[in-house]
This record gives structure tokens, C-alpha cells and sequence, in this order.
């Protein structure tokens, strides 16, 4: 069969066929999800951690100093989110996608955020400069965390596939990563409002974020943080 018709077809039946649908506690991956119209639907928080401006590093340097600065923060990133609580659902460049599930899924989430920046500034950097110290790059990054109920699928053809996160936590998470690396860490009200008082408040009793309105957004309500929480 032509390519033209065999799509034709595989399209159809996707629109034509049925959902076997239900509800998850845990996050799910590629072994408990068929190709087919299979989901699982959860109630989760999404973290997209970004390196800023990776375009101009990599146009800007050797590509052997881009792919240090790429393993170093995607390795420490990883790190945190699973030492908090996460599940890594996608690398994607120069950045990384996870999930978090259950009671304390956002104000996990917030803590990952803030332990980031803090090792970005504290530990990354630090490196950087101590093995380059003529080298003037400054590592900048953002980190959007939102939370909405979630439905997940697999996606793509036998042999090359991968889980899709269809819902408004991983459109706005991402999203939130365009923002200005000046506040690198970036929450949504929902996520925001059901954070345990110690992920809000600094140990001199600040509040660590501060709200915007995020315009682009239909003048959504988000929180924006500079602090840093040390590992």
C-alpha cells in the first residue's frame, strides 16, 4: 500500500476508534500504554527545566564547551527532580521535562525549582569558571511549573514512539520557560495556592514569590521567584 493511502487509513481509525480510558495514581510509561487510542488520565504538576539562550552558546562557542554546559545542568536538574519526588518524562535539547504526582506534587515541584537555580548559581557556575576562568559565559535558565488534571498517551509508529501529556500543565510549564531568566523560577496560581507555607516563605519569613500577570495569557495570574533553596 502507497504511503499516501496507508496514512489515509491510520488517520481514520485514529478518529474513528474508541478511547479505553482510566485513571492513574503513578506516572505512567511507554510499557503500560498502547499505540492505539489508550490513555491513562492523572492528576499531576509539570516542571520544564530550560537552559536560556542556548542558541547563542551554541552559535557563540566550541561545541565541545555547549555539550558540557548541556550534561552539567541536565545532569544536575535530573538529579533534583528525582531526589524530590520526580519522574522525568523527556529530555528535549536543552531542556527537561517531569512529572510529579500526589499530596505534596507542588510544593515538590517548587522546591526543584529553587534547588536548580541555587545549584546553577552555586555549583554549576563555580565549575564553569573554575575550569575556564578567562571563559565570560554566565549559565541562565528557567524553570515553569504548572498543574492541571493530565491526559496520557503514546504517540508516533512501532519502533519510534513516545508518551504525549495532553493537558494545560504541560503547554503552560513550557511556556513559562520563555519568561525572563531574571525570576528563573515560574509558578501558576493553581500551583501556588496549594503550596505548604515553608515552599512560600523564606527562613527569614519573605515571601519567596511574587505575583504577575501574565499577559500574553489571557492576564492569568502566575509567581515568579529569584530565591534559591540549597541542596
Amino acid at each position: 500500500m502507497a504511503i499516501k493511502e496507508d496514512l489515509q487509513t491510520e488517520v481514520a481509525t485514529i478518529f474513528a476508534e474508541k478511547w479505553v480510558q482510566r485513571n492513574g495514581m503513578v506516572v505512567p510509561d511507554e510499557t503500560s500504554l498502547k499505540l492505539g487510542n489508550d490513555a491513562v488520565d492523572i492528576e499531576a504538576t509539570v516542571l520544564y527545566a530550560d537552559i536560556s539562550e542556548s542558541t547563542q552558546l551554541v552559535d557563540t562557542h566550541k561545541a565541545f564547551f555547549a555539550a558540557e554546559v548541556y550534561k552539567a545542568f541536565l545532569r544536575c536538574a535530573a538529579k533534583i527532580i528525582r531526589d524530590n519526588g520526580g519522574s522525568i518524562t523527556a529530555y528535549d535539547g536543552d531542556r527537561v521535562m517531569a512529572v510529579f504526582v500526589g499530596e505534596m506534587k507542588n510544593s515538590s515541584a517548587a522546591r526543584t525549582a529553587l534547588k536548580i537555580n541555587w545549584c546553577c548559581k552555586q555549583l554549576i557556575q563555580p565549575a564553569l569558571r573554575k575550569q575556564y576562568p578567562s571563559e565570560r559565559y554566565v549559565l541562565q535558565h528557567t524553570v515553569g511549573i504548572d498543574t492541571s488534571p493530565l491526559r496520557v498517551a503514546r504517540a508516533g509508529i512501532r519502533g519510534a514512539n513516545d508518551l504525549v501529556w495532553i493537558g494545560r500543565a504541560a503547554n503552560w510549564a513550557a511556556k513559562l520557560c520563555t519568561l525572563s531568566h531574571d525570576y528563573p523560577s515560574g509558578i501558576t496560581k493553581a500551583v501556588y495556592d496549594r503550596l505548604e507555607d515553608k515552599s512560600k516563605t523564606a527562613t527569614d519569613g519573605r515571601n519567596m514569590w511574587e505575583e504577575r500577570t501574565w499577559t500574553p495569557q489571557g492576564n492569568a495570574s502566575i509567581y515568579r521567584s529569584n530565591f534559591w533553596w540549597p541542596l
